[in-house]
């Protein structure tokens, strides 16, 4: 391929970057520029809730200058993110629509777990001992301004990510009126994040051992200044600047003053993990989002490959999910199984892709999460779980559409009730029924939970399904409730399921 430019561009709480990438066709990915405008928008947010007009202003002033640069490096693909600072902003709206009349720039606003997917995209592509450390305990720590993501690993498996709502720039704006009035400032910065972490821990550390932290962002790699310390040496470095003023911390590490400030509930959070986690040492890679959104472009456009499957960690998650609510481990990957056939065996004919496999695979796993909280409305109650439950790269609009599929997979239909869901597109709402239809099938299949089937095997004959099975069992349950769900099927993709049973003797 001829020489590609991409920009990546984040808008975040405290900085709006933008990095210029350089694809070539060695599949080789290079950085050629990187420009940082210090502005605090995350300051309005998390003290008005909103962004003034005057920010808004300077916004789009920084972003064309953005536009100049990429037309100087005749840049022909690009993606602007913006993070907590806008997405919990009240005028939000208001603000994308701003800066697209003024700069022409389409800016996205990426849901926390978008967010923190790209972060850790950024990682296991740019750290060159990724693969290695994760093998081990591992846990990677992305310190924003508004929440801290903790994402565990162990034998090369996400185990669980959580999202804590407390970063540097919220504890440092909770405790301007404060610190005045002591001189202890990281005992305060230390109780704000302290329950939360506790909490953490009795729900996730138990039994297991981290041995490795991996830190997201670059303020700690300013202060430490190589990729990989002990705890020993951080404790050292804590120790040394614990007392120190902001204006002081810039001077002797060279760090923007305005930046400075932002470094002692850093590494406040940084030391309390330590503690919590007991991991012996401290990886630093210095990537951000930046990274993390050009990686992804780069993935999606095949312009280089990844080792580690991504889509893996996404249904890890899921699984710990399911697991926490107790949901029927031998049924769901039954289901799982049979569901992903059918999808395989029509997927030509039902304008359907491979995220929408994703999205279907994760709606079987946590399909009986809601039996946990009350057997008989189970699929309202899943619908609630999954609703309020992050899962680490999916979109909201993706977990809503997931949702849905599970609920209407013992619920009737209604047009007007999904719909009325606000921001639906016609298009999402298609995808529901799409999913629904494979999902009742399957489920329809092990109705009894009991796995009845040695072999299934798939045959697509003009407009039917055959579904052959191999059992000795009796199937009459699994016969007698077909039928509705196959009128179903066939409602929405023209095709009949139909059930033909072979005796294993």
């Amino acid at each position: 391929m001829a020489v590609k430019m991409f920009a990546a561009i984040d808008v975040g709480s405290y900085e709006v970057c933008m990095k210029i990438f350089e694809f070539s066709s060695r599949r080789v990915m290079k950085q050629i520029d990187s420009v940082c405008y210090r502005m605090e928008l995350g300051k309005d947010t998390y003290n008005t809730g909103k962004i003034s007009v005057k920010k808004i202003e300077e916004l789009c002033a920084i972003l064309n200058d953005f536009v100049r640069i990429m037309n100087g490096y005749k840049v022909s693909s690009y993606r602007a993110c913006a993070t907590s600072s806008v997405r919990e902003a009240r005028n939000h709206l208001l603000i994308l629509e701003q800066v697209k009349r003024v700069t022409g720039i389409n800016l996205e606003i990426l849901d926390n777990s978008e967010q923190r997917f790209l972060d850790y995209k950024s990682i296991a592509f740019g750290e060159k001992n990724f693969y290695r450390i994760i093998q081990n305990g591992t846990a990677i720590v992305d310190v924003g301004s508004g929440s801290i993501q903790v994402s565990l690993f162990d034998k090369d498996k996400l185990v669980t990510t959580q999202n804590i709502r407390i970063g540097n720039l919220r504890i440092r704006e909770k405790m301007a009126d404060l610190v005045r009035n002591t001189l202890h400032r990281e005992e305060m910065a230390e109780e704000l994040i302290n329950n939360d972490l506790a909490s953490f821990k009795k729900m996730y550390l138990k039994d297991r051992t981290i041995k490795n932290l991996i830190v997201a962002g670059d303020y700690i790699l300013e202060l430490l200044k190589k990729p990989m310390v002990t705890v020993e040496e951080f404790r050292q470095m804590y120790d040394g600047i614990i007392e120190k003023q902001p204006e002081e911390i810039a001077r002797e590490y060279g760090i923007p003053s305005e930046s400075a400030s932002l470094i002692l509930p850093s590494v406040t959070i940084y030391k309390r993990l330590i503690e919590e986690t007991g991991a012996a040492n401290i990886w630093m890679p210095g990537l951000s989002l930046s990274d993390g959104i050009a990686y992804d472009y780069a993935q999606k456009n095949k312009f280089i490959r990844a080792e580690h499957n991504f889509e893996d960690d996404i249904l890890a998650a899921a699984r710990v999910i399911a697991k926490r609510y107790q949901c029927n481990k031998n049924h769901a990957r039954n289901l799982e199984n049979l569901a992903l056939l059918i999808f395989d065996k029509i997927r030509k004919v039902s304008g359907l892709d491979a995220r929408s496999r994703l999205l279907l695979q994760i709606a079987v796993i946590l399909h009986g999460c809601g039996k946990y909280i009350n057997l008989s409305d189970g699929a309202e109650c899943s619908y609630s779980i999954i609703m309020a439950t992050e899962i680490i790269g999916l979109s909201n609009r993706e977990r809503r559409l997931i949702a849905n599929v599970v609920k209407y997979n013992t619920f009737e239909i209604s047009y007007g009730e999904i719909m009325g869901q606000p921001g639906l597109t016609e298009k999402e709402y298609l995808l529901i029924l799409k999913l629904t239809a494979i999902l009742r099938v399957a489920n329809a299949l092990d109705r009894s939970h009991k796995q009845k089937f040695d072999q299934v095997r798939l045959e697509l004959k003009e407009k039917e399904l055959l579904i052959h099975v191999d059992t000795q069992e009796d199937i009459t349950l699994e016969k007698g409730l077909f039928p509705p769900k196959a009128e179903y099927f066939e409602e929405v993709f023209h095709i009949m399921p139909v059930i033909r049973q072979k005796k294993t003797i």
